[in-house]
């Protein structure tokens, strides 16, 4: 690291755009793997050590700290579109100003977080009918994770403004390095604390995580963006723009959320929820590739926008999505094949690895259709519109996918696995529906550049 201002990646992704699409995916997906793996550790420790009443808890506590992730990771998606479009229009001030006021919405935001945690935790895990034992087992993980959500917050927001200006090398070395101390803490904690170790090792991680982000940022200026607190300006406009760009994200991931509330209450027992969640945890596998080549099609395309290229916005949606769709067919066919043998190694109850197993013979058939829809939405927000994420997100989620499980599972009375066939009828109508809104968007798109170019 030095002092020295850093150049706008603008030139050098306009030069070979292809390319530029793995430099910034790559390090994203290693970085995102090495968290992955923790979640598998730390799922596999708690499974196996502490047993499947805290495996469960943690499947009650997940969708709660799923809205706090979607909120934040919404938000920050609507950071990087912003910074990187101000980029893309060689506007360096708006786009520091855009940082600065990315900071200060992660202090205001983990503030609230830990202050409705403590006061509706307990209420929140009631609400999906988990029983006594299990509620107790999961405040235990719950409250330490609530009390150090705002490292998470801050995290991902300094995250999203590096990705905002492309860099995706030294988010990754700094995330990956703070998942590598997870997973060593991990074991050393559950050990002696039991589910609430797990939240203590993640807690610490994240903190050491955020205050390298803070020493490399604002203290030695590692970025293109710069920032200088003391004479921040509020400025309505940016932040405005910061949440038209991050509420529909964030909406819908908190749909997200609230669909596996719906779908913990629809399969009712504790072995179900535990398959359910841990099977999630696992296909996070699968996400890693395509979260990847889409968050950095939101700044490639955040930039050829702004700098009206629209030929290299076209360019991208072919090539983005030709190569996710190939990197979801081969999980589909790894999780397929190897579900059977996966599933034992995190869990001893063989009825919890049975419907996980379920799970993943169903879910594999609908990998490719939710890449698409999910490569489509991002590719839009990039163009600046965040709507179609929350409308299709909506639609598949809570319209499609849980209204059919409900009626299978509850009012046909179908086995629990009849859920995730609702989620898969679900997936292959809205990625077509995603598909169409995006041709759409990209025609008015370059009409736009046209009459104003």
């Amino acid at each position: 690291m030095d002092n020295q201002p850093k150049e706008s990646r603008l030139n050098e992704f306009i030069e070979n755009p292809k390319k530029a699409l793995w430099k910034l995916s790559l390090p994203m997906m290693f970085g995102m793997s090495v968290q992955a793996i923790y979640l598998l550790v730390d799922t596999a420790f708690i499974g196996k050590w502490v047993g499947g009443t805290a495996l469960a808890g943690l499947g009650y506590v997940f969708p709660y700290f799923f809205i706090i992730m979607g909120i934040t990771f919404g938000l920050g998606s609507g950071v990087t579109t912003v910074i990187a479009q101000y980029i893309g229009a060689k506007d360096k001030k708006n786009a520091d100003n855009a940082a600065e006021h990315t900071i200060l919405l992660g202090l205001v935001i983990g503030f609230l977080i830990i202050c409705f945690g403590f006061y509706y935790g307990e209420k929140l895990l009631v609400l999906q009918g988990a029983d006594e034992a299990t509620v107790i087992l999961a405040l235990d993980y719950f409250y330490i994770l609530t009390g150090g959500s705002i490292f998470m917050v801050l995290s991902v927001f300094f995250r999203s403004i590096l990705s905002g200006e492309g860099d995706m090398m030294f988010p990754m070395k700094v995330l990956g390095a703070g998942t590598v101390l997870n997973i060593i803490l991990d074991p050393i904690f559950i050990h002696y604390y039991q589910i609430a170790g797990a939240a203590i090792a993640t807690v610490i991680s994240q903190a050491l995580v955020t205050f390298v982000f803070i020493y490399a940022l604002l203290f030695r200026q590692h970025s293109y963006v710069t920032f200088n607190l003391k004479d921040f300006t509020f400025s309505f406009a940016i932040l405005k723009n910061i949440f038209r760009l991050g509420i529909p994200a964030s909406l819908s991931m908190i749909i997200m959320s609230l669909g596996i509330l719906l779908f913990n209450w629809i399969l009712g027992t504790s072995d179900a929820v535990a398959a359910y969640q841990t099977a999630g945890r696992i296909e996070h596998l699968f996400f890693l590739p395509i979260i990847s080549v889409a968050t950095s099609l939101v700044t490639l395309v955040g930039m050829f926008n702004g700098a009206k290229r629209i030929d290299l916005v076209k360019l991208m949606i072919k090539y983005g999505l030709s190569r996710s769709v190939a990197i979801s067919l081969s999980f589909s066919i790894l999780f397929y094949f190897l579900s059977e043998t996966l599933m034992p190694v995190f869990t001893n109850s063989t009825e919890i690895a049975r419907l996980a197993v379920l799970y993943f013979k169903i879910m594999a058939f609908a990998y490719p259709f939710i890449t698409i829809g999910m490569t489509s939405t991002r590719i839009m927000q990039g163009l600046g519109y965040a709507y179609p994420m929350f409308v299709l997100t909506l639609l598949r989620v809570v319209i499609i996918s849980a209204t059919l499980a409900w009626y299978f599972v509850m009012v046909l009375g179908k086995p629990v696995h009849y859920a995730w066939v609702g989620t898969l009828i679900s997936c292959i109508l809205t990625s077509g529906a995603s598909l169409t809104w995006l041709r759409s968007i990209v025609k008015r798109s370059f009409k736009t550049a046209l009459e104003t170019g």
